[in-house]
């Protein structure tokens, strides 16, 4: 029974087609895509903190000039809800969105178009110093989540550039 149960297991995982996103590790097709891809000045201290986010995650190769650029726009939005019967906030959404191109750095073409974003609770407390801080680490969180989904992105394009085929999306998961 349990040779069975093991077989049919193996069998299973044969026949998902999930395949690693980074094969061939640092030389594979995907980092090296990552590894030439420079980001630009962002505006704002939402679009500093994304900037610094992405630079960890994307560090260009040496001293070679960065085969394409990452251009991106921010929009970060705070909205009140959750209103007291004095009118009083007790609730807001922060909301970070990013739209980015992935452009080729020589000829100027635009290979990606997309957006990615977050969003964030905040209870607003008597305390402005500690919604203030509130804000902050949500924009923190917001941030790191965003670079997250650009990269992430990027690396899929990356991949089917590539002429890989692309990732079977998890189970329950949407395709995009």
């Amino acid at each position: 029974m349990r040779n069975a149960l093991v077989l049919s297991a193996a069998l299973a995982l044969a026949g998902c087609q999930l395949q690693p996103l980074y094969r061939g590790g640092g030389s594979g097709a995907v980092a090296s895509t990552l590894r030439g891809v420079s980001v630009g000045s962002i505006e704002g201290r939402s679009g500093w903190l994304v900037r610094q986010a992405l630079a960890e995650r994307l560090p260009l190769a040496g001293d070679a000039a960065p085969r394409y650029r990452l251009e991106v726009e921010l929009s970060d939005d705070i909205t009140g809800f959750g209103i007291r019967a004095d009118n009083a906030v007790t609730r807001e959404r922060r909301t970070l969105r990013a739209r980015y191109r992935l452009v080729e750095a020589a000829r100027g073409t635009v290979l990606l178009d997309a957006t990615a974003g977050s969003d964030a609770g905040i209870d607003v407390v008597s305390s402005e110093y500690a919604t203030l801080a509130a804000e902050q680490t949500a924009l923190e969180r917001l941030s790191q989540e965003v670079a997250d989904q650009i990269v992430a992105r990027l690396a899929l394009y990356a991949r089917r550039s590539a002429g890989e085929p692309a990732p079977a999306p998890a189970a329950g998961a949407e395709p995009r």
